[in-house]
């Protein structure tokens, strides 16, 4: 907020996603559980600002009366493993993670891991595995770690082309009210163009999907000679996991392009779905 050059007051809304830790993001049947509270607050007057977590923010909604100016500049988007490496992870152990993103994307690379779900802010998180022997590690986004001090925790940090990570992991989205022109103005300034550009392409490819934040997908890209290029990934009933990339000039057109041949890899979304099922 500082950024903008101007006096401004920090509103701090718990959201549903917030509130419900007693079960996975999964079963609480709605999109935006970490979006919708916060998205009433600009419309209601409470707030002029909001701020996301972008890889939160349902990609195939959009809510009247709002809109959403672009990204902050991106943090690190890879998913970190905390508690012991891959590699000393013994036979058999129990990871903690509520993403089935993750989740697949582990047991391919290591089949004999268990997996438990676990929900809660960061620190719920760490005090979990410092309590409980059973919970061998735990996966999350390496940039919250780093973002609240936290980065000594990380004991193995997952490349994009390892762990493809969640459409926006690292970015922060923000958006106001549509007819606030003034703040859309400042906000613009502060936005990161190459990180909206990239964001938005990952977005297009989920919408394209159905826009689910909980499926076994994952999107990430970046700029390369003046061109975007998007990696994508999407696990099929069988728990196969197909991977695209591509590159391109159009966020929205390369996000569809390499959803659709994805949709056809699995056999359409009805395939994932399912393959979300089955995971969870």
């Amino acid at each position: 907020a500082s950024q903008l050059g101007q006096p401004s007051e920090l509103v701090v809304i718990e959201t549903s996603g917030d509130k419900r830790t007693d079960v996975p993001i999964w079963q609480l049947g709605e999109r935006g559980v970490f979006s919708k509270e916060v998205q009433d607050a600009l419309l209601n007057g409470d707030a002029d600002i909001a701020v996301h977590s972008a890889k939160d923010l349902p990609s195939s909604t959009s809510v009247e009366g709002l809109e959403l100016v672009g990204m902050l500049e991106r943090g690190d988007p890879r998913d970190a493993l905390v508690g012991v490496s891959l590699d000393s992870l013994p036979e058999g152990a129990l990871v903690a993670t509520g993403s089935v993103r993750r989740q697949v994307q582990l047991q391919a690379m290591r089949p004999d891991i268990r997996f438990t779900s676990l929900r809660g802010n960061i620190g719920t998180r760490l005090q979990k595995l410092d309590d409980f022997d059973e919970i061998a590690a735990i996966v999350m986004a390496g940039v919250a770690l780093e973002r609240l001090g936290w980065a000594d925790r990380i004991a193995h940090i997952f490349e994009p082309h390892e762990m493809v990570p969640q459409v926006g992991q690292g970015a922060l989205a923000v958006e106001c009210r549509a007819d606030d022109h003034h703040t859309i103005a400042a906000l613009k300034a502060v936005c990161h163009a190459e990180t909206t550009t990239c964001v938005m392409a990952e977005r297009a490819f989920l919408a394209q999907l159905g826009g689910a934040c909980d499926l076994p997908v994952g999107a990430y890209a970046v700029i390369k000679q003046s061109e975007i290029s998007l990696s994508a990934l999407v696990a099929g009933t069988d728990g196969t996991i197909h991977r695209q990339s591509a590159v391109g000039s159009i966020a929205n057109k390369i996000g569809v392009e390499v959803a659709e041949y994805l949709l056809h890899q699995v056999g359409g979304r009805d395939a994932i779905a399912q393959s979300h099922t089955q995971i969870t």
